[in-house]
């Protein structure tokens, strides 16, 4: 699902994200059920939370676990590890990060149930599941402690559901595990527990999907192969069972970062500008729509340096000002924007920019009329946000003075119209309340 090679400061899994801030911290949400947030607990969360403090230099998302690289080379994970995943010889659960390797590492890539590494010697290593062959270590064996699989000349890899890409140095593309959908791209449908070379040269960047993959030439050009069931490799195909084994050609040149998600991808052009193709039906490619699209379309037009893409359509990229946005699939949480709900349009998440009111942030309303038994306030935001009411008891206090008392919150997204009803606040011995509507 992810591309190691690509971005190496956000990451997306199932439902959680994480993304790494200027200063080395690690940051996550969304859900957390086998701990894969590291935050010691099991306890979902739809807001970013620092989760080391600094000295964080790579991250990667696998479907419920997390990796990451800190700046002395060492190996950390946590989460799901049912399979051996997160390399510590245990097949039991984390939400903690735990080191695996102690020095040494240089890339991280996290599959649903396996995990990759590269070494600075060049070697790749692999745990976790290998039902299929992933691992490329030559059994179906699944793998709970670091396993070397190529001991020298791999600079990048990346890693799907079934299926594991590596480059060597010589610009070589090697593929192992499941072929079903001609995911390798090699002209066959046949599978391999060993690493088979695909492409003898001149590839520099891949990114794995769930059944199919993306990678990179030097002369900037994008190509992909397998599975086209939503129209995820741009070539203008899609439908159940429809694939290619072979690799089609999709742009030309000027193609710098590429993501591949479940049944979505993403690439950004050497102009900054982001681009999308595939399953919509959450918002994941963030062109404001829920239709499918089967070729490249524009969907950020500058600033773009890097993108992933989740595997239930959730995708985040980041801009050359530093800022993190997200779009698509949010109902647990992972777009870390404080809700749970499904964005159509990207979302700058961090840093956070707080909601713009049309109405006055304060009105004052006399009590209702007699048999009336609630208060309506209504207002207008022209950017999503979450929104508190605030109470005055004592109207002789100047505005400035109030003290506020929360008395109801209601979060939006978009250009929402805002309705708060309030229980009667009557009070024999005050004439009137005053209200203030306050972004979070």
């Amino acid at each position: 699902m992810h591309a190691a090679s690509v971005a190496t400061n956000l990451a997306t899994g199932w439902y959680h994200s994480l993304i790494i801030k200027s200063d080395g911290s690690l940051w996550a949400a969304g859900d957390n059920e086998f701990g894969q947030l590291g935050d010691g607990t099991n306890q979902t969360t739809n807001k970013l939370e620092q989760i080391v403090p600094g000295g964080v230099s790579a991250v990667s998302a696998g479907g419920g676990h997390s990796l990451f690289i800190k700046s002395d080379g060492s190996l950390w994970a946590m989460g799901y590890n049912a399979y051996g995943q997160l390399g510590d010889g245990t097949t039991n659960n984390s939400n903690i990060p735990e080191e695996i390797v102690p020095s040494g590492v240089i890339a991280i890539a996290g599959g649903d149930y396996h995990s990759l590494f590269l070494k600075a010697d060049g070697s790749l290593w692999a745990m976790g599941d290998n039902l299929f062959g992933q691992l490329g270590d030559g059994t179906d064996s699944n793998v709970l402690i670091p396993e070397q699989i190529v001991p020298s000349g791999v600079t990048a890899m990346s890693a799907g559901i079934t299926h594991s890409l590596f480059i060597k140095s010589d610009g070589s593309l090697w593929a192992m595990g499941d072929n079903s959908f001609g995911e390798f791209g090699d002209g066959t449908i046949n599978s391999t527990n060993r690493p088979r070379m695909i492409l003898a040269s001149g590839v520099t960047a891949v990114a794995a999907g769930a059944f199919y993959s993306l990678f990179l030439k030097n002369d900037g050009s994008l190509w992909a192969t397998g599975d086209e069931w939503y129209g995820g490799l741009g070539d203008g195909a899609n439908g159940i069972n429809v694939y290619t084994n072979i690799p089609e050609e999709i742009v030309q040149s000027n193609v710098v970062a590429i993501a591949a998600g479940e049944h979505h991808s993403h690439f950004v052009m050497s102009d900054g500008s982001l681009w999308a193709m595939g399953a919509n039906d959450y918002g994941g490619l963030g062109d404001g729509k829920t239709n499918n699209v089967d070729r490249p379309e524009l969907i950020v037009s500058n600033g773009v340096v890097a993108v992933v893409a989740g595997f239930y359509q959730d995708s985040w990229f980041l801009k050359s000002d530093g800022s993190f946005w997200a779009t698509g699939y949010g109902n647990l949480g992972g777009l870390g924007d404080g809700f749970y709900g499904i964005l159509l349009l990207p979302k700058q998440i961090f840093p956070p920019v707080p909601p713009v009111l049309s109405t006055p942030t304060i009105q004052s309303f006399s009590y209702p009329p007699p048999g009336q038994t609630n208060l309506v306030i209504a207002a207008t935001c022209f950017q999503g946000g979450r929104y508190c009411l605030l109470a005055s008891t004592n109207i002789s206090l100047p505005v400035g003075l109030w003290t506020p008392v929360r008395t109801n919150s209601a979060g939006f997204r978009g250009k929402n119209n805002f309705n708060a009803s309030l229980p009667d606040p009557r009070n024999s011995n005050l004439p009137q309340q005053f209200y203030r509507l306050l972004a979070q």
